[in-house]
């Protein structure tokens, strides 16, 4: 008796570790070098693009050097900064050719025919989106048109082998210069509503329109990481997995390769971690059945540990060396990847 409930404190120490471990694995952490500079995806939409808050634009008239300089968009969306005007100039969702020809039509009323040029200087209005998690390089996107997700993923390098299946992209501001059908987009951002969108990545990668949806300036786009599960005992390759799209018992067995001769599956043991306690409760799975389609498939959960045993006796002490050498290992190696992936944090 003695032996059985030492068993299930290593097991339940060993899972508080990895648990441990893969928690500080998947927390942003400070990047040692600075994040890769924020790309532009604004080549096509360029001459498109619409004024907003923060924007600077410069003002020439020709012949009249005492009225040239710059002007920023102010919080209201007005340029209020032009001499001798003294109504301001709306400028938000506006164009700098719209813009310049209300400028222009304020100055004749002082200047015969004055010829007016206006040049975007500063675009300051839309914060680049953020994308981080399970992506070769978390970075920083601006964008000056209407971008899909699948851009900024190609811009972020794609997937990693960590990707555990769904995309959160959390809108931190509402859509400023909305089109006909986006005046949803555009009210403001508070908690009547969570503004948070899901999006599988088979959805995505299966070209369905409503899993590519556009990126706003500003969103946080969290490729989601995969949580680990850990195979010891009879199979050909003891370790970890990473758990993602409902991954099932005879999968994950088939992953590491499968079971060895001697492997007893009607008996696999899977230890879960009971919520609110340190201790796990072994849960016994009839592998052999489920091959044989006579029971349903066995689905695992984030840090379940998988012993398959073998068909001779195993004592107590001899699963307890194998699970903490297996997952021993599987710590070693989660702790020496942590060199070649660094996820990026990012405060506004």
């Amino acid at each position: 008796m003695k032996t059985k409930q030492s068993l299930v404190l290593v097991i339940a120490f060993v899972c508080a570790l990895a648990g441990s471990v893969y928690a500080q694995e998947t927390q942003p952490q400070e990047p040692s070098a600075a994040p890769s500079s924020s790309p532009g995806l604004d080549i096509q939409g360029i001459k498109k693009y619409l004024l907003g808050p923060g924007d600077v634009v410069d003002v020439r008239v020709f012949g009249q050097p005492e009225l040239n300089g710059t002007a920023q968009v102010d919080s209201d969306g007005n340029l209020n900064a032009l001499p001798f005007l003294e109504t301001p100039i709306r400028a938000k969702c506006r164009s700098e050719k719209e813009v310049q020809k209300d400028i222009q039509l304020a100055y004749a009323k002082f200047i015969n025919n004055p010829q007016v040029s206006v040049r975007i200087a500063e675009r300051n209005s839309r914060q680049p989106a953020t994308v981080f998690g399970a992506v070769r390089q978390a970075t920083r996107v601006e964008m000056k048109r209407k971008v899909r997700l699948t851009e900024l993923m190609a811009v972020s390098g794609g997937f990693t082998e960590r990707a555990a299946g769904t995309i959160q992209i959390l809108h931190t501001e509402p859509l400023m210069c909305p089109e006909p059908g986006d005046e949803a987009d555009a009210a403001p951002i508070d908690g009547t509503r969570i503004p948070l969108q899901v999006v599988r990545i088979a959805d995505l990668r299966a070209g369905k329109t409503e899993a590519n949806p556009f990126i706003r300036p500003g969103d946080y786009v969290l490729v989601t990481e995969a949580e680990p599960v850990y195979i010891t005992g009879a199979v050909m390759s003891p370790g970890g997995l990473y758990l993602r799209d409902q991954l099932t018992l005879s999968r994950a067995l088939a992953m590491v390769g499968g079971a060895r001769k001697e492997a007893k599956l009607s008996q696999v043991k899977v230890y879960r971690q009971v919520p609110g306690a340190t201790n796990s409760e072994p849960i016994v799975v009839d592998v052999a059945a489920i091959k044989k389609n006579l029971k349903p498939d066995f689905v695992l959960q984030p840090y379940d540990i998988i012993e398959v045993g073998e068909a001779g006796m195993f004592s107590s002490a001899r699963i307890g060396q194998t699970l903490v050498g297996a997952l021993t290992g599987s710590i070693t190696s989660a702790i020496s990847s942590t060199g070649t992936y660094l996820p990026m944090r990012v405060i506004y």
